[in-house]
């Protein structure tokens, strides 16, 4: 086999220089690199394109031959393509998975055409990458490679603070009182990259003399990894949080103090808890005898007439308003109904809202003699009774209203006072009986006190629970 070794090969004259005949195969050994300077055409190329590996993230001009990665992160841009030229070709990837929301413009040089039309093109799907090659002045740059398969391995949040459980591949960050939620690491939408929230508020504290049970604290969660039953859909938001590397303060709202001897007018409010952008407000507190229930996440009920006096109104829910709704409405205690032989009236406080269900009125209500019958107090609305398997390894409720407190007339028969679900507190139901105090980190309301001198009690604190995939 002869053998040539020289430095360069030129054409003897003119430009063009021919290696080999028709028909033969021209074989470079392993290893050689084939060197493309972006002008010579027909060689050194099989249709595919040189990658530059430093993503663009403004506008720029493409240079024929080469490929490159586009990161619309921060904003949407431009890439101007090269002057056409027959067999000129150019790539473009999507370096983040953005082009979706910012979308990336490619614009021909001159009067260049993309597929027979002057105009620019936009790229818009996320992981797109494309591939144009220049036919001729008719049809311009032509996309012959299209891929919107967006092969991305999985990356998962990892995140520290409050007392950490599993749940299958879920993890589950449980916030009893004040703490820090980080995030080291946001993951992509591959693994994970949101988290669901379950944000309940404190409960309303109950209140004294026939007093209405504190509403439920304000509860607010998301749904966007599992499904809950259909009573809690309503008030369920659909998606969680994306979040971002960073450290998300936590406030758990303490439960409201009762309305007790010598008597405050109405039950202390919940306090608020709060994570990123969701904050859950504070149950209302009950009003005491004669008084209106107070304004929160779920209203406090009224305070109980012993007298014709009444209606008298409980609190007003969802305070402040967010969508879904956060509560409901405190009950309302009805006018009290003489007894004969009198003036003997009976009357009953009415029940704190609860976060699926209001809360129950009390009404004036007698048997014929010789058997009277004291009015029950309103019960506590329903709160949110949470599945298994979700936020939680057993089925507990939050964000209950605490039930109004009852009243006795002299030598009637005793109806207990309604109680309460999910977390609140009983209401009293014989004279000066004190109310159930709310549960603790459940968000109930307190109960409301029974007759003359009863005292209300305590709201049950909040608690904030964060959950998201983690394999």
């Amino acid at each position: 086999m002869s053998k040539i070794e020289v430095n360069t090969v030129e054409p003897q004259c003119g430009t063009n220089l021919t290696v080999g005949a028709s028909g033969d195969t021209i074989t470079f050994p392993s290893g050689t690199t084939v060197v493309n300077n972006g002008s010579q055409t027909g060689f050194g190329r099989t249709g595919t394109v040189d990658w530059d590996t430093t993503p663009k993230t403004a506008t720029f001009s493409a240079v024929s031959g080469n490929g490159y990665f586009c990161n619309t992160t921060s904003s949407a841009f431009t890439v101007n393509l090269p002057a056409g030229s027959a067999g000129a070709i150019v790539s473009l990837a999507d370096y983040a998975g953005t082009w979706d929301s910012n979308n990336l413009t490619v614009s021909p040089n001159g009067t260049d055409k993309m597929g027979g039309f002057s105009e620019d093109v936009t790229l818009n799907t996320e992981g797109q990458s494309v591939t144009f090659v220049f036919v001729d002045s008719t049809q311009g740059w032509i996309n012959t490679m299209d891929s919107t398969s967006n092969v991305r391995g999985e990356a998962f949040i990892v995140a520290t603070g409050g007392t950490v459980t599993c749940c299958g591949d879920y993890k589950i960050h449980t916030f009893t009182g004040p703490g820090t939620f980080t995030v080291c690491s946001v993951g992509n939408p591959a693994g994970s990259d949101t988290v669901d929230y379950l944000v309940v508020a404190g409960g309303g504290g109950g209140a004294v003399d026939i007093g209405g049970g504190g509403g439920g604290g304000g509860t607010r969660f998301s749904a966007g990894t599992f499904s809950v039953p259909s009573p809690l859909a309503p008030i369920a938001a659909p998606a969680g949080i994306t979040v971002t590397a960073t450290a998300f303060p936590i406030t758990v709202g303490a439960g409201g103090t009762a309305s007790s001897s010598p008597p405050a007018p109405v039950g202390g409010s919940g306090g608020v808890s709060t994570f990123s952008t969701i904050t859950s407000a504070g149950g209302g507190g009950g009003g005491k005898l004669l008084t209106a229930g107070v304004n929160g996440g779920n209203g406090g009920g009224a305070g109980g007439p012993n007298s014709a006096a009444g209606p008298i109104a409980g609190g007003s829910g969802n305070t402040p308003p967010v969508s879904p709704a956060q509560g409901k409405n405190g009950g309302t205690a009805l006018g009290g109904t003489p007894y004969s032989p009198g003036p003997v009236y009976d009357g009953a406080g009415a029940g704190g809202g609860g976060v699926q269900s209001v809360g129950a009125n009390s009404g004036p209500t007698f048997s014929p003699s010789p058997a009277f019958v004291a009015d029950g107090g309103g019960a506590g609305g329903t709160g949110m009774p949470f599945p298994a398997n979700s936020f939680q390894s057993s089925a507990t409720g939050y964000g209950g209203g605490g039930g109004g407190g009852g009243y006795t007339a002299p030598g009637c028969n005793v109806r207990p006072a309604g109680t309460a679900t999910d977390g609140g507190g009983a209401g009293g139901y014989t004279g000066g009986q004190a109310g159930t105090a709310g549960t603790t980190n459940r968000g109930g309301g307190g109960g409301g006190g029974a007759g003359a001198g009863g005292a209300g009690a305590a709201g049950g604190s909040g608690i904030v629970i964060i959950r998201y995939k983690f394999q």
